[in-house]
């Protein structure tokens, strides 16, 4: 196995760990056979140590090359997305939370926890899916969530794969969202609704759906407690004039998909 598709496999199995569904829509959709994962999607924070392109370095240490920014002004987010030139190799989503843009109870919780996190592993092509480096209480959990869902997953799961995506124009069974869509609900599969089932539209060559996600217990520094974890994502691409696959992203149908990791959704 290529360096590459070894650190895929680590981050796979470390998120089927915290997303128990993911293996069982992985069955109803391959029947047996391999999936193409579109993107797998990283969050972090805007603080030096671990901002995008601390988290990146490894991926560009591997063949891959940044291809686009995104600009989320109600989450108060800031992406990037990067491709290898391998295209059955998933694209990966990099994002990271304007921590400065939050209330100083925010900002103070976030602060302690990167600065319990030791150098050393950052370079650890292990830090990809080697989850979180510090302890929270239940409360800091819910002070975080109060003002950024996104934060208080951060603090729960920590660096791992927020979710990974199924290529619909790899599989071999099915042509359409809207197909993926009914047998994903008909195995029992809760679908993220916010803004419709499906998010985007061929106009905008990106078509997009996702599972909620899972309910998993974590252990907080004062008691364990089931929150939401990772999610399985569905996407369609459509041609652009020259041909050739759209392989960006719509910020407004990314800003939907945050949301599956939503505990009220």
């Amino acid at each position: 196995m290529t360096p590459v598709k070894n650190l895929f496999n680590n981050i796979w199995q470390n998120y089927l760990e915290v997303t128990p569904s993911a293996d069982k829509v992985h069955q109803l959709l391959g029947t047996g056979n391999d999936l193409i994962n579109d993107h797998v999607a990283y969050r972090t924070f805007n603080i030096a140590k671990v901002n995008i392109e601390k988290i990146s370095a490894h991926l560009i240490n591997l063949g891959y090359k940044e291809c686009g920014e995104y600009h989320f002004e109600a989450k108060k987010l800031y992406a990037k997305h990067f491709e290898h030139t391998d295209t059955n190799l998933p694209k990966v989503f990099i994002s990271e939370l304007l921590v400065e843009k939050f209330s100083p109870r925010v900002q103070a919780i976030i602060e302690k926890m990167v600065a319990g996190i030791d150098e050393a592993d950052i370079n650890l092509e292990s830090f990809l899916y080697s989850g979180t480096h510090w302890q929270v209480s239940h409360q800091e959990y819910l002070d975080l969530l109060a003002e950024s869902e996104y934060a208080a997953w951060v603090a729960a799961w920590g660096y791992r794969a927020n979710h990974f995506t199924v290529s619909i124009n790899h599989l071999a069974n099915y042509d359409s969202i809207e197909e993926v869509n009914e047998a994903v609900k008909a195995g029992g599969f809760k679908l993220n609704t916010t803004g419709g089932e499906i998010k985007g539209d061929e106009g905008v060559k990106l078509e997009q759906s996702s599972t909620m996600a899972d309910h998993v217990l974590v252990e907080f520094s004062d008691k364990t407690v089931a929150i939401p974890s990772c999610f399985y994502e569905f996407a369609k691409r459509y041609p652009m004039e020259n041909g050739e696959l759209y392989t960006g992203f719509v910020a407004a149908s990314a800003d939907k998909i945050f949301e599956s990791t939503n505990a009220a959704a």
